[in-house]
């Protein structure tokens, strides 16, 4: 059989022939982290109208496609949800206010904020992001929250301080490693037991805490013992 005339061959020839093309029409722009790329780049969000073609010339619509992604880099198409992961720069700022939160809530159910959990907790901040956090800072937000909320400090994890958390961390959660939900549990482990054992609003702040980072039930008493070991 001669080059070219098998059935490769018609199909390479009908596809010179007949063909589809796809219009695209943006609709949207901004910046997003690329999949392909993998860090922050420009996007176009995109939909687009089929046509078969005849010679290479639109001929019949062939119905709409997409939405699309484009990523402005690589060129790349990615379904919608590309957009849901967070940008680098949304990112840190996502996870510099998740250990801020859990700070403050650990410190509000310490009751105390002795200077070696106020150290331990703006030691945490700062390496978080805020790197000019001062334990009198945290003190004096630990005390605002408490008049803000009508909470006692060193009471138990109340419903507006169980909101805040989930606010600050249910975002975050879907985006990190199993290592790194247990990473933030073990900071706020690590300020609770900065001036003694844990106290019972302690562990109940630290179980929210869990629960709001998808940490299964039967982890955290694991995690909070071993946040007494010195790393």
């Amino acid at each position: 059989m001669l080059p070219g005339r098998g059935r490769n061959g018609r199909a390479a020839g009908l596809s010179r022939i007949l063909g589809t093309r796809t219009a695209w029409t943006p609709m949207g722009d901004g910046e997003f982290f690329c999949p392909g790329c993998g860090g922050d780049r420009n996007y176009q969000r995109l939909t687009g109208r089929r046509r078969l073609t005849f010679l290479g010339v639109p001929v019949l619509p062939r119905g709409e496609t997409g939405p699309v992604v484009e990523c402005a880099s690589c060129c790349r198409h990615f379904r919608p949800d590309a957009l849901d992961h967070p940008t680098t720069t949304r990112f840190s700022a996502m996870l510099r206010d998740a250990v801020h939160t859990v700070a403050l809530a650990v410190l509000a159910a310490g009751g105390t904020c002795s200077p070696a959990a106020l150290e331990a907790a703006a030691s945490a901040v700062r390496a978080a992001g805020f790197g000019d956090c001062t334990r009198r800072q945290l003190a004096a937000l630990v005390e605002a929250l408490a008049e803000d909320t009508g909470r006692v400090l060193g009471s138990s994890c109340g419903a507006g301080l169980a909101i805040e958390l989930h606010e600050a961390l249910d975002p975050l959660a879907p985006h990190l490693a199993p290592v790194g939900r247990e990473s933030i549990l073990l900071q706020g482990a690590r300020i609770a037991l900065a001036d003694g054992p844990y106290t019972p609003a302690e562990r109940e702040v630290l179980a929210t805490v869990g629960t709001a980072l998808t940490i299964r039930a039967d982890d955290v008493p694991r995690l909070l013992e071993a946040a007494r070991t010195p790393s």
